[in-house]
């Protein structure tokens, strides 16, 4: 193997193509070792075509750079359109299913000089049925959901960067899990054609890192959203609200020391810290956001259901039935609600540059029967607003804890400035 390629960061690899000190063949040759050591253990996979990888990489080192990016490999949920590679969504009702376009995230990536490495491993229609990836760091743990396979290629050193999307918590979990840099951004931030909806309001395309910077430059691809200035320092210290939610007594003693010591780091570093407190009855969009997922959930897979109900698993068909049991009426007050904490948490969110607040309950279970809890992430996802993980510490069976950031809505930019900026300061643990 090409010693330590693999594990380059995508910013650094980006770097060293354009400055011609590596080529792109030779960082998805080292990737596609990676995997070849390590893909029977952890089946972050669902398709591969090596030869097409490698096809693409020795254009484009044939090609000047298109992009910040250019030349870096990128793993593709199995939950998009790719017009060269199967798109199955993990069901046997799609099995050899071949669009014939890709997703738009992913034409804008190879727009942008990336790499399509292959796809990775979704849960069933990227709800909660399990897939057969493995955490990376323990096989026996799960590796959450649903971008399974995106969290753990990206934390085994499959692969530098990779899609995912959120509908609850299907980036900030398994990122947190895995140990990786997990990015959802705000709501349709990258535009979503070619993605098969779990819930059309809801689903939040995003990325798997190794930095706030490789999420940066991937962010900055898909959506045109500007790149933050890591070289320059901010100037002064971000306002951090410490927000322990409602839930708090669902976060694990770990985690719940993971939070205040890494907000302890930042008011060590000269960040004004204080307690933060969700808008008064926000307790209620916790169980609004099954109403609304569910819902929408039912009608995005009305022609499945209809057509092939046997080939549902039974995790997700009671799902799909309590969505069409849901009468409209209660569906909307849940999306009133919604969008008045929206305006209720902007208003808050004035006070602040971002929160800090749990990832997850805890490390990963130690089950592959279950990807684990999103109580940490619904809120967030409902109300719309950017949200990133970063590694901070372990649990009590050494396996990785996560701290997630929250900005406002749209101020992705700025977001990821200052978690480029946290992770420097709280380090790994």
């Amino acid at each position: 193997m090409n010693s330590g390629t693999h594990k380059l960061s995508a910013a650094e690899a980006a770097r060293r193509i354009a400055r011609r000190e590596l080529s792109s063949e030779a960082l998805v040759s080292a990737c596609l070792e990676r995997i070849a050591a390590r893909e029977q253990e952890v089946q972050a996979w669902a398709f591969l075509d090596t030869e097409l990888a490698l096809k693409q990489a020795r254009a484009l080192d044939r090609e000047p750079p298109q992009g910040p990016l250019h030349g870096v490999p990128v793993g593709i949920k199995d939950i998009f359109d790719t017009a060269d590679l199967p798109t199955e969504y993990n069901s046997p009702i799609y099995r050899g299913h071949r669009p014939r376009t890709d997703a738009a995230c992913v034409a804008l990536l190879r727009r942008a000089g990336c790499v399509i490495l292959g796809k990775t491993v979704t849960t069933e229609f990227a709800h909660v049925h399990p897939a057969k990836t493995r955490n990376p760091h323990r096989l026996t743990h799960t590796p959450g959901g649903s971008s399974s396979g995106s969290a753990a290629g990206v934390a085994d050193f499959m692969v530098p960067l990779a899609l995912g999307t959120q509908t609850g918590g299907s980036i900030i979990r398994p990122a947190a899990f895995c140990g990786t840099v997990g990015c959802k951004p705000s709501f349709n931030t990258i535009n979503r054609a070619g993605l098969k909806f779990a819930a059309e309001s809801l689903d939040t395309i995003g990325l798997f890192a190794r930095s706030a910077e490789d999420a940066a430059l991937g962010l900055h691809v898909l959506s045109g959203r500007a790149l933050p200035d890591f070289k320059r320092s901010p100037g002064r210290k971000p306002r951090v609200g410490l927000c322990r939610t409602p839930r708090w007594r669902d976060a694990d003693p770990a985690t719940q020391a993971a939070i205040e010591g890494a907000a302890a780091r930042l008011a060590k570093a000269g960040a004004p810290v204080g307690d933060f407190e969700l808008p008064q009855g926000c307790a209620q969009l916790f169980d609004d956001h099954g109403k609304i997922m569910n819902y929408e959930s039912a009608r995005a897979l009305a022609w499945e259901y209809l057509n092939h109900p046997d080939q549902i698993s039974d995790t997700l068909r009671p799902r799909i039935e309590e969505g069409w049991q849901l009468p409209r009426e209660a569906y909307d007050a849940a999306r009133v609600l919604a969008r008045d904490f929206r305006r209720r948490l902007a208003d808050r969110m004035t006070e602040c540059d971002f929160l800090i607040t749990p990832s997850a309950p805890g490390e990963a279970p130690a089950t592959l029967e279950t990807t684990g809890s999103s109580v940490f992430n619904r809120v967030w996802t409902l109300l719309g607003v950017p949200c990133v993980t970063l590694p901070f510490g372990t649990g009590p069976s050494g396996l990785p804890l996560g701290v997630q950031l929250v900005g406002s809505f749209d101020g992705d930019v700025e977001l990821l400035a200052w978690a480029h900026w946290a992770e420097r300061e709280i380090g790994p643990s």
